[in-house]
């Protein structure tokens, strides 16, 4: 091995007697570079999005969430409850009621999703770090009040300066519907806006928060839930949240679902990872492009060293030998290409990720693009580019050992 890689080394760094294979070799070598740096780069700022987005989510979105197999609610009642307080990984526990409801505001109508929260979602709530306007209150005396996204606020005109109370409908449970007169087949309820949050612009555009006792009065509940929301402490691992989960849906039983965050979501979460894939995939075609320069110059160098390879056979050299030589010199120059990318892009990966100092345009709610280095995406980094490289090496050997 020591000889081959000895001679490549001649052979790379040597003064070529046609000066267009140095440049070609130097041009392969630089988009090797920047094709690895960009990937590291790109990877590294899909890897902050993705963070960000689920941070975001984490705020409406709990770690487990309790939900019955069949029907929309079910009374939180038994051991297990008890069971569940008691843990160390569990910061709270809270009651929510959740439904599609038609609102109505000074005179326009719309569509919103509408939670109902306990005490405990109120005193303990994420979103309340989300505010935009007002203050996040679910009462004020006994007057109920909501919390209501930024987007359907926008969309309805609702805003906590003004004292129009929003008016939420939904078909009652228990009357039958009248033809003559629809609206006596409906259920309604008051509440008052005292903020508006932004998370993301899905929740944003659809989510409203308000007392639960409000939300089972609309529905028609007593001491009914449509799901129990389980929040653990900061800290808590993957493998106790897990654990957690399986204790929790062994001591329910098959008649409730125990999701995780990734289970309650699985869509955006699956989708975001393809789109991860996806983007790996393109880079690594754009790298495979690039690296067609190599096979241009190792054939010319192929061709220019004919009279070595003679010299070398006649010493008694064997073809392995010599078709190593070459594939050696072709994969140093996509390895040389690899590792200064690699010192590019993680430099600038840890520049971005510790002093910002790329910004975001606009009025985002972070100020600099978010970059997160993983070492996951720099193995596959180098897995794939060394591959790339090496197939590519081997091309023009194997070509010319057909012709010969």
């Amino acid at each position: 091995m020591r000889l081959p890689l000895f001679i490549a080394k001649r052979y790379l760094f040597a003064k070529k007697s046609h000066n267009v294979i140095n440049i070609i070799s130097a041009i392969s070598a630089i988009g090797m570079a920047i094709g690895t740096a960009a990937l590291i780069i790109i990877m590294s700022i899909y890897n902050g999005f993705d963070s960000l987005i689920k941070s975001m989510m984490s705020n409406v979105e709990p770690d487990l969430l309790i939900t019955p197999a069949t029907g929309k609610s079910f009374i939180p009642e038994g051991d297990t409850y008890d069971w569940i307080y008691e843990q160390e990984c569990v910061k709270n526990m809270c009651s929510v009621v959740q439904e599609q409801v038609f609102i109505s505001y000074d005179g326009q109508q719309g569509l919103a999703t509408v939670k109902g929260v306990d005490w405990i979602y109120e005193g303990e709530s994420p979103i309340r770090d989300h505010l935009r306007e007002g203050e996040f209150l679910m009462h004020r005396g006994d007057v109920p009040l909501a919390a209501v996204g930024i987007g359907l606020a926008y969309q309805m005109g609702i805003s906590p300066r003004f004292l129009t109370p929003i008016e939420i409908y939904f078909p009652s449970r228990t009357r039958r519907i009248s033809m003559t007169n629809p609206a006596a087949s409906l259920e309604s309820i008051k509440v008052w806006p005292s903020c508006t949050f932004s998370v993301n612009t899905e929740v944003d555009s659809k989510l409203m928060l308000i007392p639960i006792e409000e939300m089972r009065e609309l529905l028609e509940y007593e001491d009914e839930v449509s799901a129990i929301e389980i929040r653990t402490s900061e800290g808590t691992s993957s493998k106790e949240l897990a654990l957690l989960q399986k204790e929790i849906g062994e001591r329910l039983g098959p008649d409730y679902k125990v999701k995780n965050r990734f289970q309650q979501n699985e869509s955006l979460y699956k989708m975001m990872k393809y789109e991860k894939a996806a983007i790996y995939m393109i880079l690594i075609f754009v790298i495979i492009i690039i690296a067609f320069n190599i096979f241009g110059s190792l054939s010319m160098l192929i061709i220019e060293k004919d009279e070595d390879i003679l010299t070398l056979r006649s010493l008694g050299a064997r073809e392995r030998l010599i078709k190593r030589i070459f594939v050696l010199e072709g994969w140093m120059i996509s390895l040389t290409g690899l590792a200064a990318g690699l010192v590019v892009g993680i430099g600038f990966a840890l520049i971005q990720q510790h002093f910002g100092l790329i910004k975001m345009p606009g009025s985002f709610i972070i100020q600099a693009y978010p970059v997160i280095l993983s070492s996951w995406d720099i193995l596959l980094t180098i897995a794939g580019v060394a591959l790339i490289g090496y197939i590519i090496a081997l091309l023009p050997v194997h070509i010319y050992r057909k012709r010969s």
